[in-house]
């Protein structure tokens, strides 16, 4: 992978009072779209025991929608950090940089990460995060309750990055459609696979995927138009997709340039019953 990658980080700040009212913000039984231009300053939020930072909450468990995870899209300013980042011991993460760098300890070992960095954080994993540069440092924080199997470890902290790790490409797609994947498909520590699937210009997802499997979607570059639920939309780089579960999917990369996509599903476990109340 060309560390000439770039991603796509909001900025926040507000629009003028001249700019028109609609948008492309989509929120049905199915799929939700939050575009990069509702990322304001008015939609921020805050956690305890941190410094400099505030963050774009982007996905979050609710009833009867999307279950399994939350999304941040966190800013740090200089000196920014936490000594007590994740306050749920069976809470696992991934931390993917999308600009700046910072510095994050995991296990008393410390990890300078930047642009296309990528740390998988297990559940009950020691860590701290903090921005030691003069500039911002923007990060994705996927966070999922992890499934314990009994018989099966949990998974190893592990720190790499999109330019260390090759994406592979799909069967019979002539390279047009790749995934960089992190952990292996058959690991079954793994409870959740966080990856980038990239599309070069004309690329398609050739059919209306259907499966179990909930996503999460953020488009790191480029564009391309989405075919969900029976309806089209346009995306582009910034834009965040919320797919349920057996929620029907495809799309046409438009182009330009690559189309690419940091991609969040559930894996690796049975499905959960919901069991009558006595």
């Amino acid at each position: 992978m060309s560390t000439k990658s770039t991603y796509y980080a909001p900025t926040g700040g507000l629009p003028p009072q001249t700019q028109l009212l609609s948008d492309r913000a989509i929120f049905t039984e199915g799929y939700a779209i939050i575009p990069k231009r509702v990322l304001t300053d008015i939609v921020i939020s805050y956690l305890p025991f941190w410094t400099h930072m505030r963050m774009w909450v982007i996905a979050r468990p609710l009833s009867g929608f999307s279950e399994t995870f939350s999304q941040y899209i966190v800013e740090l300013g200089p000196n920014g950090g936490s000594d007590k980042p994740e306050l749920d011991a069976s809470a696992e993460a991934v931390l993917f940089v999308v600009e700046g760098e910072m510095d994050v300890n995991i296990e008393g070992i410390v990890h300078n990460m930047s642009a296309g960095g990528y740390a998988y954080l297990p559940p009950n994993c020691q860590w701290t995060i903090k921005n030691n540069s003069d500039k911002h440092a923007k990060f994705h924080w996927i966070r999922k309750a992890y499934q314990f199997v009994e018989g099966i470890d949990a998974p190893e902290p592990f720190v790499t990055s999109d330019h260390e790790v090759p994406a592979i490409a799909m069967p019979n797609t002539g390279d047009v459609w790749k995934t960089t994947r992190f952990t292996e498909q058959s690991d079954m520590r793994h409870d959740m696979h966080v990856n980038i699937v990239t599309f070069e210009p004309g690329g398609v997802i050739p059919f209306d995927e259907t499966h179990v499997m909930e996503h999460g979607l953020y488009v790191l570059e480029g564009k391309a138009v989405y075919h969900l639920n029976g309806e089209w939309v346009e995306v582009e780089a910034g834009d965040f997709m919320w797919l349920r579960a057996f929620c029907p999917q495809s799309c046409y990369a438009g182009g330009p340039g690559p189309f690419r996509y940091l991609l969040y599903k559930d894996v690796n476990r049975h499905m959960p019953f919901i069991r009558p109340k006595n």
